[in-house]
């Protein structure tokens, strides 16, 4: 009996040393695999860029450097270059606020419906589903090209661009959330004859807001980021500004120097702010 059991105890062990070497042998190809598709992109790349990659890393902190040197000799300049370019600073702020507002909206409303146990009309899941893989798939970037060609330059384009692309971003994490939701007070709420609109609102919205709120808040500074972005291809806001600066070239960079400065602040206090707000929403602390 003790002999059976010491060699069930040695098969096991040699099933499991072997799943060992097997998982090995196949985490090996598959970073072999990487690497070769990673080498092969990068030489593909270098070779249609218009300047070779090795041959120009020596130069790689010449940009920076010039501008720190012109920055730092227009030093006294600093302080009135901040305050020219804050309005510009808000302007991007107020595109992420808008946008970040409007696609929550209707993240919420997409992830509603895409939500199994939740959804209006079940059969449409799928097409919920798909609308906003189409929504998030497409860059920000892409939709404020097109915009921009129709619309013509500003704000509005960068707005309705990030709107679109949050909305499709939030509502996949919208549904991830509705879907840990206890769905006895929606129960409770169909059997007294509620709409499935006050199902959603009285039943589910209570339970999920914490979260909600807390991938909004988490998106805001995505979207900041983006809309200033957005601004260097001339959808307005500080990014339209630092184009204008860096394309003056020698003699505008201390202003350069004083939009990035403005930017990364703003994008730190931002980021501080949020992360307090989303630890007391979810932790409540």
């Amino acid at each position: 009996m003790t002999d059976t059991a010491i060699g069930g105890l040695g098969g096991l062990k040699a099933d499991y040393l072997a799943l060992v070497r097997r998982r090995q042998m196949y985490s090996g190809v598959l970073l072999i695999v990487f690497v070769a598709l990673l080498a092969a992109g990068f030489d593909l790349a270098d070779s249609r860029n218009a300047g070779g990659f090795w041959s120009g890393l020596s130069r790689l902190f010449d940009f920076p450097t010039e501008l720190v040197l012109e920055a730092i000799a227009k030093g006294a300049a600093l302080p009135a270059n901040l305050w020219r370019y804050l309005p510009a600073m808000i302007e991007t702020i107020n595109i992420a606020a808008v946008s970040t507002l409007v696609g929550a909206v209707l993240a919420i409303i997409l992830s509603l419906l895409s939500t199994r146990g939740l959804a209006r009309w079940p059969r449409l899941i799928p097409l919920f589903r798909r609308m906003m893989d189409t929504m998030r798939g497409i860059p920000e970037i892409v939709i404020a090209l097109v915009l921009i060609f129709v619309l013509g330059g500003g704000p509005v384009p960068a707005m309705i661009a990030i709107a679109f692309h949050t909305a499709g971003a939030l509502g996949k994490l919208f549904s991830e959330v509705n879907e840990n939701a206890d769905l006895k007070p929606v129960e409770g709420l169909s059997s007294v004859g509620a709409s499935w609109f006050q199902r959603m609102w009285l039943g589910v919205v209570p339970q999920v807001a914490p979260n909600y709120l807390s991938y909004a808040l988490l998106r805001f500074e995505i979207n900041v980021r983006a809309s200033a972005i957005l601004g260097f291809v001339g959808a307005g806001g500080i990014g339209a500004e630092l184009r204008v600066a860096i394309s003056w070239g020698t003699g505008r960079y201390d202003a350069a120097a004083a939009i990035f400065i403005l930017l990364f602040l703003t994008i730190v206090a931002i980021d501080q702010l949020s992360s307090h707000f989303r630890n007391r929403l979810v932790r409540g602390h």
